[in-house]
């Protein structure tokens, strides 16, 4: 796959868990495409997954399910 960043061969699409939003509203999406390229060291997300991200979003109520999830803060010490 060519890279849309820097334009060499070999970038790959590796399916990564995103969050949107913060605190009570944060919204987990699972298993998304994300475009890597180890040429340049960018990730993208395609306009076509971007679409459907926000599709998501819009319908997140009727199509998410709630559950529980621990969460924690870095500290640099």
């Amino acid at each position: 796959m060519k890279c849309d960043i820097c334009g060499k061969e070999g970038a790959r699409v590796k399916r990564l868990p995103r969050t949107y939003g913060k605190g009570k509203s944060i919204l987990l999406i699972e298993n998304v495409p994300v475009v890597y390229c180890p040429n340049c060291g960018e990730s993208y997300l395609t306009a076509d997954t971007l679409h459907e991200i926000e599709r998501l979003k819009v319908h997140q109520k009727s199509i998410a399910s709630k559950r529980e999830v621990k969460s924690m803060v870095y500290v640099q010490t």
